[in-house]
Formats: C-alpha cells, structure tokens, sequence
C-alpha cells in the first residue's frame, strides 16, 4: 500500500510539472504571437520566408496545450483512481512515443540533408547579422570558444560579411591560432588549424 501511495504521489506531481511546462509554453506562443519582432530577433537568420511557412505562436500554443491536456488527464487520473482517464494519458503518451520514434527512424535516414538545411540559414545569418545583432554575435563567440572552432562551414562563412567588411577584412579571433603575433586575415585564417563549429557529428579540420 505504501508503493501504490508513493507511484501515486510520484505520478500526481509529475503529471502537475506537465501541466506547469504546457502553461508556460502556451503563454510563450501567446507572448510570440502578440508580438512576434522581439521574439524572432533570436533567431535572426530565419528569414520572412521562414516565419511565412512556420507560425511560431501557434506551434507553442498548440504544443502547450497538448502538455497541459496531458498532465491534467495524469494528474487527475492518478488522484481519482480512474481507469478512464489514465487509459486516456497512456494512449496519449503511447501515441506522442511512436511520432517520436517515427520522427528519430526519418532524422537519421534524412540525417545527410540536416547540415544542408541548417547551411541555408546559418550561413546568411553569419554573413549579415555577425556583428551587428548582439545576441547572435554572443551566441556565436560563446560557442566559438567554447568548442573552440570558427564558423559553420569555415572560416569562409565570414567572408564578405557585415564584420568582415567593418573589421577591415579581418574574421574573429577564433578563426585563427597564434592572433597575438597576426592579424586574423584571410592567409592566418586559412593557414590556421581550427576545427569546424559542425562537421557531421565529428571534429575536422580546416585544410
């Protein structure tokens, strides 16, 4: 009797923190939705097109919803005892398991045409907004440093961009070894040995 209480508790409190996280993503989507420019200045290299195609407001709302469903189908199946209700949060989850598996089977065989897709908006987004929009600039030199790599692709992604052509053609530090005795020019930067920020789940190296 003291185990079923405390899967029951366990259970209660669990589905309750669902509940809490679907909330607070429902009023994310609102708050996007609302006023989306704001939102969308984190992630700057999704293009008009993109926010076309993809309505971020409705995606969270729709998904806060599903979890808040969730967690109080959970919860208040688990408080009551019901055999209803709790069929129904398993039949949820059961379903919410297979579309992730689907989705994990479709990412790995697709998984070629991942770096693809995330060069057509990294890139453009280095290019035009490195240096000019501050978040994006400190998201990039945090992972830069962190991982200690230059770039999406390479140090080329920099190239002819907003803070190259500010910098008097120079690319980030990060791009280059030994930038205390040179400038972080196109021949340092690619004469320097500095591994990719994504190479297909690996470390490779600038040749």
């Amino acid at each position: 009797m003291g185990c079923f209480t405390f899967v029951k508790v366990v259970m209660v409190v669990f589905n309750l923190l669902i509940c809490l996280a679907g909330m607070c993503l429902a009023a994310a989507g609102i708050w996007v939705t609302v006023d989306g420019d704001s939102f969308m200045k984190v992630l700057p290299p999704f293009t008009g097109d993109f926010q076309t195609h993809v309505n971020v407001g409705i995606f969270s709302i729709t998904i806060g919803a599903v979890m808040t469903l969730l967690g109080l189908l959970g919860c208040c199946g688990a408080q009551k005892e019901s055999k209803c209700l709790l069929i129904m949060f398993f039949s949820i989850i059961l379903v919410i398991c297979i579309a992730e598996t689907a989705a994990a089977i479709v990412a790995l065989v697709y998984s070629s045409y991942t770096e693809i897709i995330l060069k057509t908006w990294a890139t453009p987004g280095l290019k035009e907004q490195y240096g000019k929009d501050k978040i994006l600039t400190d998201l990039w030199n945090s992972t830069m440093t962190t991982l200690q790599c230059c770039g999406f692709s390479n140090y080329t992604d920099f190239s002819e961009s907003y803070y190259y052509e500010q910098n008097g053609a120079l690319y980030p530090p990060t791009c280059c070894a030994g930038l205390q005795l040179f400038p972080c020019d196109d021949d340092n930067a690619g004469f320097s040995n500095v591994v990719l920020c994504l190479a297909e789940g690996t470390i490779t190296n600038y040749d």
